[in-house]
């Protein structure tokens, strides 16, 4: 079949020239805040505020996803890093929801991955028993239910819009609460740890990812993942075969399929889809150019190297 060149955001988009990754390169570096979410320590478990040649990096707390992610998208920053799925929970759909339908202007162009260790956290001279509240963020409450229903049973629990922002809370607060987060929220907030690695699943992990106004380099000696959103013309039988296929005929690992609402109308979906490999490699980009032929949207949110657990992340 003879097919033109996919519609996708990297068609566009120009590719980064510069000897180091872009994440690396950036001077400022926004990230979804406040100060102390676990976004934050995925950035500063990455990079380093002073670079090693000699340069500031200057990394700045957004207090929403949309303007997190608006921040580069303006020019305000060079890279932004947002979470967009967690091992427990599942996907960050405000994340995906805003690659996927709002801003084309950008690539994913670093994976992240960093254990979650959540830790119960008090003001200065308040104990466990003391506690008649905890607040954090929906995901950390659920994430560490079972150890609140045996240590602390019968405490009310409170959602707070982050971690971070439970634990600024908690400090400036005169009542006998504590907050669900890091260690990093505990001591930028001057608050003591009543209770460490509290979360219920050993296991947890999230991921996060760069973002930037061009694509990254398809020649860093990584593995690399590329991730798409493919949308349907209709729902009707085989419509999800029709691009697996492409995938599957090529001997392509996908390692995430997810459906996501059009905003079209009700049980209308697009698929976000990542798949091992870089956009660049033949089978990809056969595979692409077929699914072009055949889907009225094809979005490439990105090419990027894949991260690995970091473990001093636990912070």
């Amino acid at each position: 079949m003879n097919c033109d060149p996919p519609v996708a955001k990297t068609t566009a988009m120009p590719v980064s020239s510069l000897s180091e990754p872009l994440m690396v390169a950036a001077g400022r570096i926004g990230f979804l805040g406040p100060e102390g979410t676990f976004t934050e320590v995925a950035l500063r478990s990455t990079l380093e505020e002073q670079a090693s040649d000699g340069r500031v990096r200057h990394f700045s707390p957004y207090a929403t996803m949309h303007d997190t992610i608006e921040a580069v998208s303006s020019g305000e920053v060079d890279c932004a890093v947002v979470p967009i799925e967690n091992s427990i929970e599942g996907s960050v759909s405000a994340t995906v929801d805003l690659l996927a339908h709002q801003f084309d202007d950008l690539q994913i162009v670093r994976e992240v991955r960093i254990p979650i260790r959540h830790s119960l956290i008090a003001r200065q001279g308040v104990s466990l028993e003391d506690v008649t509240r905890v607040i954090s963020h929906p995901h950390a409450n659920a994430q560490c239910r079972e150890w609140l229903r045996t240590n602390l049973p019968g405490r009310e629990v409170e959602a707070a819009n982050s971690t971070a922002d439970a634990v600024a809370r908690v400090a400036e607060g005169p009542e006998p609460w504590a907050a669900i987060g890091n260690e990093l929220a505990a001591e930028k907030y001057g608050c003591v740890i009543l209770g460490a690695n509290i979360e219920d699943h050993k296991d947890n992990e999230t991921r996060f990812v760069f973002l930037a106004r061009q694509r990254e380099r398809q020649d860093w000696f990584e593995p690399y993942k590329t991730s798409v959103v493919c949308e349907i013309i209709k729902d009707q039988p085989g419509a999800l075969l029709l691009i697996l296929q492409e995938f599957a005929f090529r001997h392509l690992n996908l390692t995430k399929i997810e459906s996501r609402p059009s905003k079209r109308g009700l049980g209308d979906y697009i698929f976000v889809i990542d798949v091992e490999g870089k956009v660049d490699d033949v089978a990809i980009a056969d595979a692409l150019r077929c699914l072009s032929c055949k889907l009225p949207r094809l979005a490439v949110l990105g090419s990027y190297p894949v991260g690995r657990p970091l473990g001093r992340a636990s912070r």
